[in-house]
């Protein structure tokens, strides 16, 4: 669950970080999906309203993520918010 890029985080507020939100949220991203790939864990990424880099609407539409590897697509989930989830 978001948010990944907080708009209530410090640096945020005081536009103290190095690069766009987008590319933040970029990076975090591949940071969390290669830190679990050899886990083999499904991923299910909710946004937040407090998500800076994405819309803050409601119902929240899901995370694009095009850069995502071909590899990682079968287990990675990006859904919106709200939304439901069926597990087995």
């Amino acid at each position: 669950f978001g948010p990944f890029v907080d708009a209530k985080h410090e640096q945020v507020e005081n536009c103290q970080l190095l690069g766009a939100f987008a590319d933040v949220f970029k990076l975090c991203l591949k940071t969390i999906v290669e830190g679990t790939r050899s886990a083999g864990s499904q991923l299910v990424l909710v946004p937040s309203l407090r998500d800076a880099h994405h819309d803050f609407v409601f119902p929240q539409p899901p995370f694009p993520c095009p850069e995502l590897p071909k590899d990682d697509r079968t287990r990675v989930h990006l859904v919106p918010e709200p939304c439901t989830l069926d597990v087995d």
